[in-house]
């Protein structure tokens, strides 16, 4: 009867658990979450303020953190935001280059860039940084 019970309890200890994906490596600070990071991982309980991402949002969406995340962490969706590309593309003839922020003025002469830290950066059209 012993026997039988003890079975009982760790079958359904497994069915109760929930199928949740976490972080095989730390990701940086907005990094892209790539499925090659992640795995499976069933756990009896989550906290309360966590939704967990599925492993279909991942598929169907691009995604990249908001903050730092430690190896063998759960991935909550508060943890993630939607890809956005913002990246800025000058050129200046033959030759392109592209930085990570958004254009907040623009004249003939120049171009003001705030940058994702926060700093701003002036790129004269003619090439020159300052």
């Amino acid at each position: 009867m012993l026997r039988l019970s003890v079975l009982i309890a760790l079958l359904t200890i497994n069915s109760y658990a929930l199928t949740v994906v976490v972080a095989k490596d730390a990701f940086q600070f907005e990094e892209k979450v790539s499925i090659k990071k992640l795995r499976l991982v069933n756990v009896s309980r989550i906290k309360k303020a966590c939704v967990p991402l599925t492993l279909q949002d991942i598929q169907n969406n691009e995604y990249t953190t908001t903050h730092y995340i430690n190896r063998n962490s759960i991935i909550c969706k508060k943890d993630v935001i939607k890809y956005r590309n913002e990246a800025v593309t000058f050129k200046f003839g033959s030759l392109e280059i592209e930085k990570k922020g958004k254009i907040i003025f623009e004249n003939d002469q120049f171009i003001r860039i705030k940058k994702a830290d926060g700093k701003i950066e002036k790129i004269y059209k003619d090439g020159r940084l300052k």
